[in-house]
């Protein structure tokens, strides 16, 4: 029988985290998850103590870098459906029948389509686009379902990678023909573009994206998201 492994990665969420972990367990059947792990990167105001006040998580603690800390998560997993989760995405209920459903129609990967919590016109025109299963309407915070067996196939998320981790995976599965998009919401925080303003990020993204396209390596990649993006 699958049973799913949630693994949320976290650096200094203390204003998501306690509402998500409370939405996941009133939002999902106990007999569906094997265990919700929350991996802390060296949170500095209160996260971990969130966590750890909430019972039936397991809080691990990690090297900073997502992809480390979701690796981590994925190694010490018991289920064999890894659920790969941002601190303030917050998926449908029933989430957890819906990726047991597809794993046991044998789509082994995949994500929810999204929508992002804002009521401006482009982020809701990028929220409705995300229910095509389409390589560039892809992003980590859709979240991330995938077999156990498949991501210990690909090696799990590359390390190397500070920032677009996400999309390295996604790149593997589409390659291999094995994605699914699950035609039901996620809601994502759309904090990030309110701090940055929606063209302005949105214009670096797509320059990350082309730039990796062309080639750009992980440092390259960092380099330019530091400078543009979380200066």
């Amino acid at each position: 029988m699958n049973s799913i492994s949630i693994i949320i990665p976290i650096l200094n969420e203390n204003e998501c985290i306690g509402p998500l972990l409370k939405h996941l367990l009133a939002n999902s059947s106990p007999s569906n998850i094997a265990e919700i792990t929350v991996v802390d990167g060296g949170s500095t105001d209160g996260s971990q103590a969130i966590v750890k006040a909430i019972n039936g998580i397991t809080l691990r603690t990690s090297e900073k870098g997502r992809a480390k800390q979701m690796n981590l998560g994925a190694k010490q997993a018991k289920g064999s459906i890894l659920y790969f989760l941002h601190a303030d995405a917050f998926p449908p209920k029933d989430f957890d029948t819906y990726i047991i459903d597809e794993v046991e129609k044998e789509n082994f990967a995949g994500c929810f389509r999204m929508q992002f919590d804002s009521s401006h016109w482009w982020l809701k025109l990028a929220s409705w686009l995300t229910q095509f299963n389409w390589r560039p309407c892809r992003g980590g915070d859709q979240s991330q379902f995938i077999t156990k067996a498949l991501f210990e196939e690909i090696g799990g998320y590359n390390e190397n990678y500070i920032i677009y981790e996400d999309n390295i995976l996604i790149n593997e599965l589409y390659k291999r023909k094995a994605f699914v998009v699950i035609n039901k919401k996620i809601k994502t925080s759309a904090r990030l573009y309110k701090k940055v303003g929606v063209w302005k990020l949105q214009y670096h993204f797509w320059t990350i994206y082309v730039k990796r396209w062309f080639g750009a390596n992980a440092d390259e990649l960092l380099a330019y998201y530091k400078k543009y993006i979380a200066s």
